[in-house]
């Protein structure tokens, strides 16, 4: 039904930033909550960050201040500004979309930040 495209992630070294985005394309058009999930290695996938259609956020504490989300309703694009980035942010991280009846995961990007 929906097919998300991530982009963006790569390697960094502490204290740089990355921009990554998300477009989806599918049979659906709107989507209620748009937003980020990340995976480490042995560890549950946790939300990173998320926004609604009009715009509310909800982050993770670990990236207040530092992670930024946005979104384009009328491209249907998620992006994650990451900034002040520390190794722990190191994960795979995951485009999530929901609409009324279902959701879909991306594929997932590798986000590696050096010390």
């Amino acid at each position: 039904q929906v097919q998300l495209v991530e982009s963006g992630g790569g390697l960094v070294q502490a204290g740089g930033s990355l921009r990554l985005s998300c477009a989806a394309s599918g049979s659906i058009f709107s989507f209620n909550a748009m937003g980020w999930y990340r995976q480490a290695p042995g560890d549950q996938r946790e939300l990173v960050a998320a926004i609604t259609s009009g715009g509310s956020t909800n982050y993770a504490d670990s990236v207040k201040g530092r992670f930024t989300i946005s979104r384009d309703n009328a491209k249907n694009t998620v992006t994650l500004q990451m900034n002040s980035l520390k190794p722990e942010d190191t994960a795979v991280y995951y485009c999530n979309v929901r609409w009324l009846r279902g959701g879909s995961w991306g594929q997932g990007t590798q986000v590696t930040v050096s010390s």
